[in-house]
């Protein structure tokens, strides 16, 4: 959410910005808000200024009633001014539920306009403008035909999504044996390896509050995202980063405890709306799986330094599984509001022959911040708004199918890279079963 001070000095500005994110339909907003804001900000200059004469005027009211003791006549004069009092007070009144009211629209109007992304952005309107910055790793194609993720699964009996269909319904699964064993050393992998980055390990809370998601998503993503618990001011959340940058909500942090480096483990809940194609199916887009997150929040002036460093740690933790990678800087049309820069890392399918997203860094700028109150207790002693960062480190299922088509074997059976074997009892590979 932009600061209201970005709009009264520089409309124009957020009006390019809305052009740039391909939005034309939000640019009325603009005027909209620059409207409100004018009227709230005469409500509140006219509340002050009876404020400051209800004391004037409560004392004089006092003089007179004393002076009418001495003299009837300053009676009738005193009752004149004790009717503008009251009449003061009765416009007062109506002046803070004005403001109140157009505080509310205000805000609510802000939570759409779009945040200001950097000027590194591609511009673009949808996710077919990103562009490929980087590449590690050589993606190779086998010489044996690689099948469906599901169907490598079920050589281990290691899926069962047919009885996860009569318990839950379509999105959902079991994993079972040597796959499930591989997705959770997978999770134990990348926690260790954030740990070893200097990252506090963290396992969240699974439910929040409505003004906490609120403050870390767009009303889009929360309608097409978020499950409601019913009856409850709580939600499922749909990552560990919502209830991680959610600690922090109404607080002012010492300027020392700057940067806040977290990595987190949760399980996630997604609508997951919409129709998807075959390479989609399976264990890709699901409505429940688990994940490990990092987050920082950190000063204004060191969250690139931050976005780097935490899109590389992606790379670095996919390469040692033997994966290749590429990184891919998301454009303006693809970026989600709140959103000043992104970018994914995708993995190699060599079935598919191309890249698919396993992981998405993002850095908001001071956006969630301010929406949720985080604020920052500067040396001087005057408070700011820190920025905030998220990325994916590891998201399993989706990433096991990565995973089990770069190290399938052609004789069926699944190399295990290094890093992973401790967390495999010593495997070096999984043996299929049928």
């Amino acid at each position: 959410m932009l600061d209201i001070k970005m709009i009264r000095e520089n409309p124009d500005a957020v009006r390019e910005n809305i052009k740039k994110k391909f939005q034309e339909e939000k640019l009325p907003l603009v005027d909209k808000v620059l409207a409100l804001d004018n009227e709230n900000r005469a409500a509140i200059t006219e509340a002050s200024e009876l404020r400051a004469q209800r004391n004037t005027l409560s004392k004089q009211v006092g003089m007179l009633m004393g002076q009418a003791k001495k003299d009837p006549s300053k009676l009738e004069e005193a009752e004149a001014v004790k009717a503008q009092v009251k009449a003061n007070a009765e416009r007062l009144a109506q002046l803070e539920q004005d403001e109140a009211r157009l505080e509310a629209e205000i805000h609510k109007l802000m939570l759409v306009i779009p945040n200001i992304i950097d000027p590194s952005v591609p511009i673009g309107p949808d996710d077919s403008c990103n562009v490929e910055v980087e590449r590690f790793g050589e993606p190779a194609t086998p010489g044996f035909p690689i099948p469906y993720h599901t169907e490598i699964m079920e050589r281990f009996d290691g899926i069962d999504m047919d009885a996860a269909g009569r318990v839950s319904g379509n999105g959902f699964y079991y994993l079972l044996g040597d796959i499930a064993r591989l997705h959770e050393a997978v999770l134990a992998y990348a926690r260790d390896f954030m740990i070893d980055k200097g990252f506090t390990f963290c396992i969240p809370p699974f439910m929040i509050h409505g003004n906490v998601v609120e403050g870390v998503m767009s009303q889009t993503d929360m309608d097409s995202m978020m499950y409601k618990i019913e009856g409850e001011d709580l939600y499922l959340i749909g990552t560990s980063e919502h209830s991680m940058i959610g600690k922090f909500i109404d607080q002012i942090l010492p300027e020392a405890s700057l940067p806040q480096t977290l990595t987190s483990y949760s399980p996630c809940f997604r609508k997951e709306k919409g129709a998807h194609g075959i390479e989609e199916r399976g264990v890709y887009r699901i409505h429940q799986f688990e994940k490990q997150e990092m987050i920082v929040v950190c000063k204004p002036e060191e969250s690139m330094d931050w976005y780097e460093k935490m899109w590389r740690y992606s790379v670095e933790l996919f390469r040692s599984m033997e994966i290749p990678v590429r990184q891919l800087e998301c454009c303006s049309g693809d970026l989600a509001d709140l959103k000043v820069k992104s970018c994914d890392i995708e993995a190699w399918s060599p079935r598919q022959g191309k890249y698919f997203e396993v992981c998405s860094c993002s850095n908001l700028g001071d956006a969630q911040a301010r929406r949720l109150k985080i604020r920052v207790k500067g040396e001087d002693g005057k408070n700011y708004l820190p920025h905030t960062l998220n990325n994916t480190v590891v998201a399993p299922p989706r990433m096991l199918i990565a995973f089990l088509e770069n190290n399938l074997q052609e004789d069926g059976s699944v190399h295990i890279p290094e890093v992973l074997r401790r967390y495999m009892g010593g495997k070096e590979r999984l043996v299929p079963k049928c």
